[in-house]
């Protein structure tokens, strides 16, 4: 039987699907009440973007439309969301069953990075009342404009990771009394019978607008560096969030097991840390071969600043594999943690280069995000892991019996 199939099979009710269970307890302790605190802060910092305008309160500009909240909360926080699509590339296409368990968890945090990653996008725009008229007014659509994709795929995608996060929510409250329960008993059956289609847009749609966040950065020709200026932009950045999405399950399951006394899935994530590999590796050799063969490899020595972060990035890249690179570092859970936070931050590092650091606007235009971009850019992460934490305290999102009481 396929994975799929199997998939299918249990969580309709059998074996596996009982290895979900909630971790229990209460959802306010000290840990999540600085995260309120943190909430507030970007709350306030939010209302006040609001009120006082985009001048006001960023260090936006004409040379500099979009700062931290895109590079940052857009484009490295959807990287960073894509476990789920990474995980599902393996489990559903490459037929690998074994990883599972470690579906529903990815799923969550995708659904509240991309989130989020929303969220943060409507912050921004200078005109926020008119979102909503993006999937509905068709008529107006530029069907040139990669960034028309990008908002209509991330917008589809978000109903798509809920739609796959349902299931664990309805086991939930199917158990229980009342309206919800009801929807969910009666809505179930032919969620599940669904499911295959769901998955399939679930793999589409990231495919779709993580290429096109790439292709954005080919249109200001004149203005992005050549380090990071290339044809192959989509491609590197469809290639890169493979291993950003392999890293972010490693580091989630690692600090789940560590803070909510789970049992740890070391033998799994071992395993999962050789994907890492492959897809960072793939990843580097198409960088270097279209560096020296577009011959540009040579602005890495002489180019001040953007040379030093160019270096930056491909230590960042290639630190990791070196580790992951040996069965017994991989098997080690201080090694795998500590190359899955490299390989996360080494993603980020080269879209903010790509975005922000290799963009040239032209003499006399500067950025630095101003104190209420950076708040709100917090708030929003304590946001996410926030409601994270919640979650898998209420609802059946992690595997594995508990083995010790849960630390947060």
């Amino acid at each position: 039987m396929s994975a799929s199939a199997r998939h299918f099979d249990v969580v309709e009710g059998g074996d596996h699907a009982a290895n979900y269970s909630p971790v229990g307890g209460p959802v306010l302790n000290r840990f999540t009440r600085l995260l309120l605190v943190v909430i507030a802060l970007g709350g306030l910092a939010t209302a006040w973007r609001f009120i006082a305008g985009l001048g006001a309160t960023t260090g936006l500009s004409d040379g500099y439309p979009w700062g931290i909240w895109i590079a940052f909360d857009v484009v490295t926080g959807t990287a960073l969301a894509t476990g789920g699509y990474a995980l599902a590339l393996l489990v559903y296409i490459l037929n690998r069953g074994q990883y599972h368990p470690l579906v529903r968890p990815a799923i969550l945090t995708s659904a509240l990075g991309y989130s989020m990653a929303g969220l943060a996008i409507t912050i921004d725009v200078g005109r926020y009342w008119n979102v909503w008229k993006i999937p509905l007014f068709w008529g107006s659509w530029n069907l040139n404009s990669p960034l028309l994709e990008v908002a209509l795929c991330v917008m589809a995608y978000i109903i798509v990771l809920y739609l796959e996060l349902a299931p664990a929510l309805m086991e939930k409250w199917r158990t229980g009394t009342g309206p919800l329960a009801s929807i969910s008993r009666s809505a179930y059956p032919g969620l599940m019978k669904a499911l295959p289609w769901i998955i399939g847009l679930g793999i589409t749609l990231p495919t779709m607008h993580q290429s096109s966040l790439g292709a954005v950065f080919l249109l200001p020709v004149l203005k992005a560096h050549k380090l990071w200026h290339t044809p192959l932009l989509p491609f590197l950045f469809l290639v890169s969030v493979l291993g950003m999405g392999y890293a972010v399950v490693i580091i989630e399951s690692t600090l789940s097991a560590r803070f909510f006394g789970r049992k740890s899935e070391g033998t799994m994530l071992a395993k999962l840390s050789q994907w890492v590999v492959y897809s960072t590796v793939v990843f580097l050799v198409v960088r270097w071969v279209d560096l020296i063969a577009r011959g540009r490899l040579g602005l890495a020595f002489t180019d001040g600043m953007y040379s030093v972060f160019f270096w930056a990035e491909m230590v960042c890249f290639v630190m990791p594999v070196v580790l992951l690179a040996s069965p017994a570092r991989r098997a080690n859970a201080g090694y795998r943690l500590m190359a899955a936070l490299g390989i996360g931050f080494a993603g980020a590092l080269y879209r903010f280069d790509t975005y922000l650091v290799g963009f040239r606007p032209g003499p006399g235009w500067h950025y630095f995000p101003a104190v209420p971009e950076l708040l709100v850019t917090f708030g929003i992460i304590a946001l996410e892991t926030f409601v994270y934490v919640w979650a898998v305290k209420r609802f059946p999102i992690l595997g594995g019996a508990p083995a010790a009481k849960a630390k947060v």
